[in-house]
């Protein structure tokens, strides 16, 4: 169930009517001329437009309850794929004779949340990349992201030798990788670009 003012603000007669209402408290609250546009008057107030507001806690409640096109959520049985098959996994630090070396990071702070990614062709750093996530990512979403995005980066490379080595230190996304108990669309997707 969504929440119920979003549908609202698709009519413009209750758009308006949210508005108005809005603008009557601010006016009482700034003690201004009535001729005061409501912009200004949330501007002069401190507060959000009631319209924008609505529809930030509608977007916030569609990435948290997995309404719509959310990269995290659980996906059914029936899709999963048997990692055991696809998917080799090996826990070490030690040098590799791969050619292509990616090593990713994901991180949750105060500042934000991100994900990072430095790729090695040859022992020699080819790219790095950086992105900055939604702040109700998680740190482990932050992680898998890093993961997935490194694994497109490199099938978008021109190279012949395509068995690559992914430096990560999420212990939970090998976890999940490794065991078919709990799938999500981010792990799945790291699987797709696996095989």
């Amino acid at each position: 169930m969504e929440p119920v003012w979003k549908s609202v603000l698709k009519r413009h007669y209750y758009k308006a009517e949210l508005i108005r209402l809005q603008r009557f408290i601010n006016l009482k609250m700034a003690k201004v001329y009535r001729t005061v546009l409501n912009e200004a008057l949330c501007i002069i107030n401190g507060i959000i437009s009631i319209n924008i507001k609505i529809e930030e806690i509608a977007e916030l409640y569609e990435i948290t309850k997995r309404v719509g096109t959310q990269y995290d959520n659980e996906m059914e049985n029936e899709n999963w794929k048997n990692p055991a098959i696809h998917v080799k996994i090996i826990e070490r630090n030690a040098d590799s004779p791969h050619y292509i070396q990616a090593y990713t990071d994901g991180s949750k702070s105060e500042a934000g949340v991100g994900a990072g990614i430095a790729i090695y062709q040859d022992n020699n750093l080819t790219l790095t990349l950086k992105y900055r996530l939604n702040e109700t990512c998680t740190n482990n979403q932050a992680e898998q992201m890093a993961i997935l995005k490194a694994l497109e980066h490199i099938q978008s490379m021109e190279s012949c030798d395509m068995i690559v080595l992914i430096h990560t230190e999420s212990q939970i996304t090998l976890q999940l990788l490794k065991k078919n108990k709990k799938n999500t669309r981010l792990i799945e997707r790291i699987r797709t670009k696996i095989i």
